[in-house]
């Protein structure tokens, strides 16, 4: 007799508008080019869908000078530095850039403040792509990265400088909540971003994991080891004191993790397909006798248009 075990299903999950767009962009271009399409860096972080697209005939680089000079390119969903379109350009490549709309917003906001004179403090993952993307939108010197609170006790802005604040959309809510805060305490005159950075999506999948963890005995999270939205809602889920895993299939559940779980959480994140999430359930459902409840959360309507040049094709 199988044991029973309730799944609480978050809502929303898995991907949102901008990973959708990425994805679909990347489709059409090898339907409107044919293949090879060349993808610098992860379309979005998620080996399935990575795995799915190089089938369909996508090939992913890191750098563009691993494209050949016929080929035609697109640019992943986290944004690339100014230079980076300049050299295709330079070089007649074909591209289409995928940055999520929300990262193009960060983007537009950079370059304006610094237009304006501003020194910008950036909360951010160093390293991360959206944030090498971001910082790669100015000149240098003109923007300093934070991830922690050290960095924004040891930061020495420029002397005179005004400050302004941006940070990058995948972090955690209450992380980044904490370090605006120290960042107002030391310097209280700082110039705060037009409108919420973090996007909508992230903030809604960290609420609804915060929604169901206190009724769980431990939550799964399904994403990629390298997605920084699907690493912090782990965090989300184990600082209100729920063990958490991030898994990127079903064959990566530990059978030893949900020894004496009666109640599952299950969330994904925005780079995570739906499929991943159904495939997990039923892995579970061959083991235990479960019982799946979704949890009701924010309803997502958001859409991105495609780029002008792929929208007919």
């Amino acid at each position: 007799m199988k044991p029973p075990l309730e799944l609480l299903i978050a809502e929303p999950r898995g991907f949102c508008a901008g990973v959708d767009r990425a994805i679909r962009i990347v489709e059409l271009a090898i339907e409107r080019f044919g293949a090879p399409v060349y993808v610098r860096h992860e379309i979005v972080h998620n080996k399935y869908v990575v795995d799915a697209l190089r089938e369909r005939g996508a090939i992913f680089v890191e750098e563009l000078d691993e494209v050949p000079d016929d080929a035609p390119v697109v640019f992943s969903a986290h944004g690339v530095p100014k230079a980076v379109p300049r050299k295709a350009e330079e070089r007649g490549l074909t591209y289409v850039d995928a940055t999520c709309p929300l990262v193009s917003k960060v983007h537009r906001q950079a370059e304006r403040l610094v237009e304006c004179g501003y020194h910008i403090l950036f909360i951010g993952h160093e390293g991360h792509p959206e944030v090498l993307g971001t910082l790669g939108q100015v000149p240098p010197g003109v923007m300093t990265l934070v991830e922690t609170l050290d960095d924004v006790a040891a930061v020495v802005p420029p002397p005179g400088a005004q400050l302004a604040f941006l940070t990058q959309t995948t972090l955690s809510v209450d992380d980044t909540a904490e370090l605006v805060r120290a960042l107002r305490a030391r310097f209280p005159n700082i110039q705060a971003p037009r409108g919420e950075d973090i996007c909508y999506a992230t903030s809604n999948r960290q609420n609804a994991v915060k929604a169901i963890a206190p009724r769980c005995d431990a939550m799964l999270v399904i994403g990629a080891p390298n997605s920084s939205n699907s690493l912090r809602l782990v965090e989300v889920a184990e600082r209100v004191g729920v063990p958490a895993r991030l898994i990127q299939r079903a064959r990566d559940i530990d059978p030893d993790f949900l020894r004496g779980v009666r109640t599952l959480g299950i969330t994904a994140g925005a780079s995570a397909p739906e499929i991943l999430v159904r495939e997990a359930v039923a892995w579970l459902a061959e083991r235990f006798d479960t019982v799946e409840t979704p949890v009701a959360g924010v309803d997502e309507t958001i859409t991105f248009k495609l780029p002008r040049g792929l929208q007919a094709a």
